[in-house]
């Protein structure tokens, strides 16, 4: 029985970051084969980005396009899966490895050095740009940018907000628990309590009330702040959720509350017009 648990678990850590494993008993893999999907290359300011992709196996006319922006393990399986869940509901989804300029978020074993080492290299303006960029690679591949929307999670979260307010095509955005407060630098001039009153589109925002990384002050103070600007925007906080109250492949899942979110999120796109053709 031990040698079956060992074999169970090698299987649910593969394709995982390395800074998360072992991974928890409830990892969520879809699969479907009414979806397609793979790695490609997206030219992006002069260089070819990964990025991976799926989308339904067959459609009419062009696919509703969300781009999925990770958490800050990078491009793993759980992001993967994200795009595959979104292709089962008729979109063409998109998760560009935004950090391929820097370093491979799976060579790090630590999540304090990942982030000192490697994400907090990351330059916001570089992220926005490379994400106009992906917009324009799904148009070219069976997208449709007037019909487009755009998810993150943590690090990822943080990056839907910025991302509203940078591009006025985007129709929607949903941020699962992003920072939207903290310390400015030069390559993170803005943070999403800044931006507020720059919002071109409309965001849900998905948090917990357990989040020791963001706290409900700060939470208020977004709130409040996107309140002032008259901005289009919900924010929604779960009582018993933490941080990656999503993330089913770690301990912090939060099945309620993750399921909730993700009915939330999908009814924001449509409610926004995101959505595939009936």
């Amino acid at each position: 029985m031990k040698t079956e648990d060992n074999l169970a678990q090698k299987e649910r850590n593969r394709g995982f970051a390395t800074a998360v494993s072992p991974t928890a008993s409830t990892t969520i893999i879809t699969h479907n084969d009414a979806i397609q999907g793979g790695e490609t290359t997206i030219n992006t300011q002069g260089e070819n980005m990964p990025a991976w992709f799926a989308r339904p196996k067959e459609a009419d006319g062009p696919l509703p396009v969300v781009l999925v922006v990770q958490e800050i393990f990078g491009v793993h399986e759980h992001i993967r899966d994200i795009c595959r869940r979104l292709a089962a509901e008729g979109y063409l989804a998109v998760a560009p490895e935004l950090y391929f300029r820097q370093g491979d978020p799976s060579e790090y074993s630590d999540i304090k050095q990942l982030f000192s080492e490697l994400v907090s290299k990351v330059p916001d303006a570089q992220v926005l740009a490379d994400l106009d960029h992906v917009a324009n690679w799904a148009a070219k591949h069976g997208g449709d940018m007037r019909n487009m929307a755009i998810t993150g999670f943590c690090w990822g979260g943080r990056i839907v907000w910025l991302y509203a307010a940078h591009n006025p095509q985007l129709k929607a955005g949903v941020a699962w628990y992003g920072k939207l407060v903290g310390e400015k630098t030069m390559k993170q001039p803005k943070h999403p309590v800044d931006i507020a009153v720059d919002l071109n589109a409309p965001v849900l925002g998905l948090y917990g009330a357990k989040d020791d990384g963001i706290p409900l002050e700060s939470v208020e103070t977004m709130r409040q702040a996107l309140h002032a600007a008259n901005a289009t925007a919900e924010i929604i906080v779960y009582p018993e959720a933490g941080h990656a109250f999503n993330a089913d492949y770690r301990p912090s899942y939060h099945e309620a509350s993750a399921k909730d979110g993700w009915q939330r999120m999908l009814a924001w796109f449509h409610q926004y017009g995101v959505k595939p053709a009936s």
